[in-house]
């Protein structure tokens, strides 16, 4: 049967889906805010924009994981949470006025906020408990690849078009509904059901916490501690660019680390699989610290690179173990609800931990910021130490 395969034709399908979807999205990343600085939008209403937008992609998140396993439906979530994303992108580049791009990037990040509960308990749904590293792992793998063709594709086209950035808007619009055609292909062999529980309201899925197992709120409570930490990546990219990097050699080494996480996200899938989850994470974290730590010392273009390849090797033992671990924890007919309620309060203390990096990096030093974070991530991996070996 296919369900006893590793890797199902709907595990696969995923994973390009995610692979078009990220060349997409990540065309857009190293032009987004020149475009929105041509168009005349300031500093501050470009921070209001991506604020606002993320703060939707958190909180949609769980609401729309807990109305998959209330209706036992995934792929009508994952379909059309990639078609509103897909859209968003030509009308960025065919409309300039202000409300009509809050609208497009409000639905972007909204697409990403109804797909992404239901898409990650669909891997789990099609694969087994032992295989699920290397499951969300080869995910991960195809959803940064995209990450790293992306702004590879954006840079050789600005070489031969420079300043044509609304024109990137429109290709940006062929990938991602390729993905949006992959996902026709896409099976649900298992339909999980249950009764409506915590009332239907837009945030009636934060009463999961209080019915979830021990053992979720153990992980998840380390996990969140993680994420009041973790800061966006914007601030390491920022920092290359503070210790010298050049425009285009910044783009190259967020390339390189998307490629590293990509190389590594199933060597370290399998791995959690054969050695145990809470161990690779707890790898994945010690790569964090030193990155954070050595940073502000890093002077020179190899010292740099290395750096973001060790950072690498932190995501690639991070986000995708991360949601595997926590579908172990949960009953089958909850997993997207878990993934939601756990992606919106990531969202949330991302937002509270970029906040205050960049108030500590604007107050005190860029060094400062980073090695506060250091320090605070090593808190996290003594709090996974201390939880014991019950929990792997």
């Amino acid at each position: 049967m296919e369900k006893k395969k590793i890797f199902t034709r709907t595990i696969i399908t995923l994973s390009l889906v995610s692979l078009f979807n990220d060349i997409s999205s990540e065309m857009l990343i190293p032009v987004m805010p020149v475009y929105l600085t041509s168009i005349g939008f300031s500093a501050l209403w470009i921070g209001v924009l991506e604020g606002f937008a993320e703060a939707v992609v958190g909180l949609s998140k769980g609401y729309f994981g807990k109305l998959s396993d209330t209706t036992g439906k995934r792929i009508p979530f994952i379909r059309v949470g990639y078609f509103l994303s897909a859209l968003s992108k030509p009308v960025i580049g065919l409309f300039t006025n202000a409300i009509w791009i809050f609208s497009a990037r409000t639905g972007d990040r909204l697409g990403k906020g109804i797909r992404t509960s239901a898409r990650d308990a669909l891997l789990a749904d099609e694969s087994l408990p032992e295989h699920r590293g290397k499951v969300f792992g080869l995910h991960r793998a195809a959803d940064t690849i995209g990450a790293a063709i992306g702004p590879a594709l954006a840079v050789m086209y600005l070489g031969f078009f420079p300043g044509h950035y609304r024109q990137l808007f429109l290709y940006a619009f062929f990938p991602a509904m390729i993905g949006v055609m992959l996902t026709f292909f896409l099976k649900q062999h298992n339909v999980f059901s249950k009764k409506k529980s915590g009332g239907s309201g837009f945030f009636s899925y934060f009463s999961y916490w209080k019915t979830s197992s021990p053992s979720y709120r153990k992980i998840s409570f380390g996990l969140l501690l993680f994420a009041l930490f973790n800061s966006s990546d914007v601030f390491l990219i920022m920092m290359a660019k503070h210790q010298g990097l050049s425009d285009q050699m910044v783009i190259t080494a967020y390339i390189f680390y998307n490629l590293v996480y990509a190389a590594f996200s199933f060597p370290a899938g399998s791995l959690a699989d054969k050695f145990g989850m809470k161990k690779m994470l707890m790898t994945g974290l010690i790569f964090y610290i030193i990155t954070y730590a050595l940073f502000p010392t890093a002077h020179s273009i190899p010292f740099i690179f290395l750096l973001f390849f060790m950072y690498g090797l932190y995501a690639a033992s991070n986000e995708g173990i991360a949601k595997a671990w926590i579908t172990t924890l949960c009953s089958p007919g909850d997993k997207a609800t878990a993934i939601g309620f756990y992606s919106s309060a990531v969202s949330i203390c991302t937002l509270l931990a970029s906040t205050f990096t960049g108030f500590i990096w604007t107050k005190f030093s860029a060094d400062a910021a980073l090695w506060i974070s250091a320090g605070g991530v090593f808190s996290v991996f003594l709090y996974f130490y201390a939880i014991g070996r019950k929990i792997i």
